[in-house]
């Protein structure tokens, strides 16, 4: 069953890949063929010459690592107090927090796109990694205070006889000892801001400013003119905007899985 699951998902991947290195005439060929008779290494050079996808791709990388340091450390405090400290309505606000998981981000956004103008953030790639570090969501939050409940509170009450303060617990205790959820959750910020296109296009308007994603559609224009045949080149582009995210995986899932599983341990 595994193998079938991996065989289904990867061949779009194989099949796109492959496509990515022929020639335009190799793509419309009936019955289709799956190896390019000649694999065409230029097709990737073409991609940057005929837009700045590099432009594009470190904006990406700026939004990403961003977003991901702000929503990592934010969320990790705000889980840390619902974990680790005793206060009125704790649990009520707790389920509170954890209802706003059912509001569609599309219910939010007039609302953050008046206060974006008002700030003077339109256009601008802060609109896009400076929310993050005001909470860092719900699901974040969720996620890393179910693995710090799954840490004794035994090494807290420990550095508080040796006369540790909070913040002192909260980095050198609990961080160094939940590294799995803390790169769970970079993996998830890492793909949610990556493939984000709904946020840059609502607030982005430049194509200097533009990340890889919506980078991607006014690659689609721009090579689109003149009625050639583009697809090797889109799948090209869309290559390079996925490897990225395969490899983050590939080199980090161990520490994803044992983040999900241990984060479950405890309600």
């Amino acid at each position: 069953m595994v193998l079938v699951l991996g065989v289904a998902f990867g061949l779009p991947f194989l099949w796109a890949v492959l496509t990515s290195l022929k020639l335009p005439r190799e793509i419309f060929l009936f019955p289709p063929t799956w190896l390019p008779e000649d694999p065409q290494w230029f097709n990737y050079v073409e991609v940057f010459r005929q837009a700045p996808l590099a432009l594009f791709f470190w904006n990406s990388l700026k939004v990403t690592v961003l977003t991901g340091i702000g929503q990592i450390l934010s969320a990790s405090l705000v889980a840390y107090g619902f974990a680790r400290f005793r206060f009125p309505g704790r649990n009520i606000l707790f389920l509170i927090m954890l209802s706003t998981l059912m509001l569609p981000p599309q219910i939010t956004i007039i609302p953050t796109f008046l206060l974006f103008k008002w700030l003077g953030w339109l256009d601008q790639l802060r609109s896009l990694y400076i929310p993050p570090w005001f909470g860092g969501g719900a699901f974040a939050i969720f996620l890393f205070r179910q693995f710090f409940l799954t840490i004794p509170r035994e090494f807290d009450e420990a550095a508080k006889i040796d006369g540790a303060n909070s913040l002192w617990i909260y980095f050198r205790i609990l961080c160094p000892l939940s590294v799995p959820v803390f790169v769970t959750m970079g993996i998830f910020s890492f793909l949610g801001s990556w493939n984000d296109f709904f946020g840059p296009l609502i607030f982005l308007n430049t194509t200097a400013k533009f990340t890889l994603a919506l980078g991607l559609t006014y690659f689609q224009r721009v090579v689109s003119i003149g009625g050639r045949a583009t697809e090797h080149l889109m799948m090209a582009a869309a290559i390079i905007m996925t490897l990225p995210c395969l490899l983050v995986f590939v080199l980090l899932q161990r520490y994803w899985i044992q983040g999900i599983v241990m984060s479950g341990i405890k309600g």
